[in-house]
């Protein structure tokens, strides 16, 4: 069993946006050298999640306005009311959807290949930006 892990920079540009890191993830797994296994992806933030859906922009924007829906960004959250001073953390909204929608998914390789469907992309979808982010990539196999 091989290990390889590299991570990935990202920089959103705004509060709500979908981002698809398909094509860093397949770069990473082509470093590794692994040709079947697991590649497993973690984002170390509350306010984010990574999810796997269509590479379709308008998908994209009929995504965010149902999260919208769901969880507004205004809203009587205790958790804003507690920094009701610190503007920049009245981010309840981002950690009931980052809950919701989880930091991690696994996605089988073979041949060298994701095994994701015909439509299937990796999206990070930031819900607290624009900020920083990293998507941790462990490629795990033989």
């Amino acid at each position: 069993m091989r290990y390889h892990s590299r991570s990935v920079s990202l920089e959103t540009g705004r509060r709500l946006e979908v981002l698809d890191v398909t094509s860093d993830v397949r770069r990473v797994v082509r470093e590794s050298g692994i040709r079947r296994g697991l590649v497993n992806l973690w984002i170390p933030h509350t306010t984010a999640a990574i999810t796997i859906n269509e590479h379709d922009p308008d998908l994209w924007d009929d995504l965010l306005k149902t999260i919208l829906r769901l969880v507004p960004l205004e809203g009587e959250y205790r958790h804003n009311l507690k920094y009701r001073w610190l503007p920049r953390e009245q981010n309840a909204h981002a950690h009931i959807l980052s809950s919701l929608m989880k930091p991690s998914l696994t996605i089988p390789l073979d041949g060298g290949r994701l095994q994701l469907g015909p439509w299937q992309a990796i999206l990070f979808i930031e819900l607290d930006g624009p900020r920083s982010r990293t998507v941790h990539v462990t490629v795990m196999g033989e």
